[in-house]
């Protein structure tokens, strides 16, 4: 028994995965999520219309300190509680005892759209990136229909190398950290030195455009903060594979913390990069390719270059996506081993051999499918899906970190901890995803029509509104919070049964 497996216990948990992952591995993971290369560039088009350059170029840094104060509040407590379940089990600890179990239900459904919505937004990116390219090359055209087949066809893909190649995709989720760092590198680096010509710095950071059909400039602003903070997310698969990650109660923290700031970083000087290379507006906005960037690469740097540079991107995107399915899938695991999932012996189902949960795999890719078909009759889809992703996991976020700050001082820091600055960074933390909330929940573009109307308060009252309905009406009589799978004897012999396999 190690420092890990004996923590695990004592949380209630026998060690059913294999725990090889290295602290550079879980910060990879996370790393890999954010993915700078899949959130900028597939919602670069989106802040082309809502504020223009001047939005994207401050609201990245805006939004980055107060993603931070989030991640950090998140890191003092996955310290203490290092498990897969995270959120919904961070959630159960520091709640009330009476409320305790409503607390953690809740917040595990919001992680659970949240992570599902993310996967289908970056998965769905890649898809669209991807159409581009073909369209470029082959002639495949970027269509709605084209579009959701590849989604389809990538999900897919990533749901088998989930299922059969555990040990390919650890070493890609390695891979994946210098593929985005590199290849940032390599964009900025063309898109400095090819162009014959650039934007001047008071285009960059000081041109306003509004194509929403809003009045109030403020509005739009704020609208464009979507890019950023859609961006920015996913670090919590540094606390939902802390049961397969060595040392977890430091490891953990320092992935979700170490990934948010070495991206903040990568995606300003990413979005930078683009803005001062665009060569035609109106013609990256209206590009025929239907992906803003890819005009923009092919404008600045010709066909053959724009293309090699729209590969990185795609391949960025599928190592995102990858990843997404990963972690989407240990917290459907977690949340089903504690019951709250329909079918939750099904998924919570161990593949012995691989020491996975590929039934969870599959779950988490057919929900981003299905989430996604909205795109077939709406254009507007994608901007929502990427909404639902940012409500329901920053909402999954903060509320242990809330928590957290109602305990006060009888919270009980793990090895990582904030010292007396836990409280306030949780209070600011929370005060601004209640910002955030009710802001992406509102129209994006006007008139409000059917082909603009924001279906994410639809999302969320379709998922949250079932969850609240069978909470009253059953499981509130049952569901107790995250289960103990037994006594230590009995986590042991769990142990002694997957290692004989």
């Amino acid at each position: 028994m190690d420092e890990d497996s004996t923590r695990l216990h004592q949380l209630g948990y026998a060690q059913e995965l294999r725990r090889t992952m290295s602290a550079f591995s879980n910060f990879a993971v996370s790393f890999t999520i954010i993915s700078i290369l899949s959130g900028c560039l597939t919602l670069y088009g989106f802040g082309l219309d809502t504020g223009g350059p001047a939005a994207m170029i401050w609201g990245w840094p805006l939004v980055g300190v107060f993603v931070i104060l989030v991640g950090l509040g998140m890191a003092e407590v996955c310290s203490s509680y290092p498990t897969a379940g995270g959120l919904y089990y961070w959630a159960a600890k520091l709640a009330p005892p009476r409320t305790a179990a409503a607390w953690s239900w809740f917040t595990g459904w919001f992680n659970l759209i949240g992570q599902v919505a993310v996967t289908a937004g970056i998965d769905f990116g890649a898809a669209l990136f991807l159409n581009a390219f073909l369209d470029l090359q082959f002639g495949f055209s970027a269509t709605p229909g084209h579009t959701i087949l590849l989604l389809a066809i990538i999900l897919a893909v990533h749901g088998l190398l989930n299922t059969f190649g555990v040990r390919l995709v650890a070493i890609l989720n390695n891979v994946s950290v210098w593929w985005h760092l590199i290849g940032v590198l390599v964009i900025v680096g063309v898109l400095v030195f090819v162009p014959g010509r650039h934007q001047p710095a008071s285009f960059v950071f000081g041109h306003f455009v509004n194509n929403t059909g809003w009045g109030f400039a403020p509005y739009v602003f704020a609208l464009g903060l979507l890019v950023a903070q859609y961006t920015l997310t996913g670090y919590d698969a540094s606390a939902h594979m802390t049961e397969e990650t060595k040392n977890a109660a430091k490891a953990g923290p320092r992935g979700i913390v170490g990934s948010i700031l070495v991206s903040l970083v990568a995606g300003w000087i990413l979005l930078l990069g683009l803005t001062f290379a665009i060569q035609d507006y109106d013609g990256a906005v209206n590009s025929a390719t239907g992906v803003p960037p890819a005009q923009i690469f092919i404008d600045a740097a010709g066909a053959t270059t724009g293309k090699f540079l729209l590969l990185i991107a795609i391949g960025a995107q599928l190592f995102c996506g990858m990843a997404s399915v990963t972690a989407n899938s240990r917290m459907i695991y977690a949340f089903a081993r504690d019951g709250a999932v329909p079918g939750a012996r099904l998924w919570h189902r161990i593949n012995k051999r691989t020491r996975t949960p590929t039934n969870s795999v599959w779950l988490a890719a057919a929900g981003a499918l299905i989430l996604a078909l909205p795109y077939l009759w709406s254009a507007t889809a994608y901007a929502a899906v990427t909404s639902i992703a940012t409500v329901g996991l920053y909402v999954a976020y903060v509320i242990p970190v809330f928590l957290r700050v109602r305990r006060g001082e009888a919270f009980e820091r793990g090895p990582w901890h904030l010292g007396r600055w836990g409280r306030p960074v949780g209070i600011v933390a929370t005060a601004w995803v209640v910002v955030i909330f009710v802001l992406f929940m509102l129209p994006q573009a006007a008139p409000v029509t059917v082909d603009t109307f924001n279906y994410t308060p639809i999302a969320f009252l379709v998922v949250l509104g079932g969850a609240a309905v069978w909470w009253f009406a059953s499981a509130r009589r049952w569901f107790t919070g995250p289960k103990v799978q037994g006594t230590t004897a009995e986590l042991e012999a769990v142990e002694a049964d997957l290692r004989a396999v």
